[in-house]
């Protein structure tokens, strides 16, 4: 291309849209920390639609009936370290699908710095079916993994 086609299609507009569907419609997002977890639902469930629990299991059986009361059924939460076993194994006692996302996946996108905005990031990419759920091998073998470790 010569220099005046690479100026020219520098300069003009792309004239595009997205257009992306719903796939989890009553989806939230969590953000796991190690003292403290945000989570996000959609703003017409809830009059404060973030918020903050605690690491504690009566905080985190709090928050699987909060979101139940907000008619969420799929969460979707980064698998940081160890802190997301405790608030997977309560979520889906609690009857939530839980989607176990790579944190590589989502950190490298700029922006979403704050616990409150990756929260409501990744209820954002959640809703509209953007993230892959991690493997998670059947109860029966990660009670062997728990024993070999």
């Amino acid at each position: 291309m010569n220099r005046k086609r690479k100026k020219k299609a520098g300069n003009e507009q792309q004239h595009w849209s997205v257009n992306l569907d719903v796939v989890h419609p009553n989806a939230a997002g969590i953000d796991i920390g190690n003292e403290s977890h945000y989570v996000a639902v959609p703003p017409d469930r809830d009059a404060e639609p973030v918020r903050q629990f605690a690491c504690f299991t009566e905080a985190l059986q709090q928050m699987a009936a909060w979101l139940k009361s907000c008619g969420i059924d799929t969460v979707a939460m980064q698998s940081t370290g160890v802190y997301w076993l405790p608030v997977y194994e309560i979520l889906t006692e609690g009857g939530l699908q839980v989607f176990l996302v790579n944190a590589r996946h989502t950190k490298k996108l700029p922006g979403r710095k704050t616990d409150v905005q990756e929260c409501q990031w990744l209820l954002q990419l959640h809703t509209f079916g953007l993230l892959n759920n991690s493997f998670r091998p059947p109860e029966e073998i990660c009670v062997l993994r728990a024993y070999w470790r």
